[in-house]
């Protein structure tokens, strides 16, 4: 790509954003981070999002973090929204700031063993959706227990909505934000391209953004 063509990529990319930013603005709070969601897209995107004053970056796949790291700036917190397999916890763990889908226990227990004080969220399950991984909110207490015995810190909630269904996915995201505030747990992981008004509504912190900044996903 000429430097000109990635200017132009730039531009675009940073237009989304500032639509992005200003409804984050029009909820008149401060509090609201975005995750860049780069998955599916090479180093490129994450050098694009970088320069454009993104500092958060998200990826699903262990693989895809291990070829891409070298891209991620010092500044710029990794985050791991996928589904996390125990054993690839090790080949990344060093890269990842924060982990979003954590929903068993033996994740919480690796994460502790291959890291100082690891940074989670904890998934819960959009209206029991056997479809996604995550645990109900009467799973909470032991989830935290488990963390608390282990050094893990569990910063807050995810969740994915459910697909097609908006009206399910607003409850969905009003449910967390609920559950979040039962729990004293600050921050709300919820929201993506498509649903992150709905999210931002019921009072998401982190939105997981990727094709409204850098449009569709080339092919697997």
């Amino acid at each position: 790509m000429s430097d000109r063509e990635m200017g132009l990529a730039d531009e675009i990319v940073a237009e989304r954003l500032a639509t992005v930013r200003g409804a984050i603005d029009a909820t008149g709070r401060s509090n609201v981070e975005i995750i860049a969601v780069t998955k599916g897209f090479d180093r490129s995107a994450i050098e694009c999002a970088q320069r454009i004053g993104l500092t958060h970056i998200g990826e699903n796949y262990a693989q895809e973090v291990e070829e891409k790291i070298d891209a991620v700036d010092e500044s710029t917190s990794v985050h791991f929204i996928g589904r996390i397999q125990r054993n690839k916890v090790r080949k990344i763990v060093d890269h990842v700031d924060l982990w979003h889908s954590v929903s068993r226990p033996e994740i919480l227990v690796e994460l502790a063993k291959r890291a100082d004080s690891p940074q989670v969220l904890l998934q819960l399950r959009a209206e029991n959706d056997e479809t996604k991984d995550g645990i109900r909110p009467e799973e909470l207490d032991s989830m935290l227990e488990v963390a608390e015995n282990h050094g893990v810190n569990v910063r807050g909630l995810m969740t994915i909505g459910l697909l097609g269904d908006a009206a399910a996915t607003q409850r969905c995201f009003v449910e967390l934000d609920r559950v979040a505030e039962q729990f004293g747990l600050a921050e709300r992981s919820m929201g993506m391209s498509g649903d992150y008004l709905d999210a931002l509504a019921a009072g998401a912190t982190m939105l997981r953004l990727g094709s409204i900044l850098f449009g569709d996903r080339p092919a697997r």
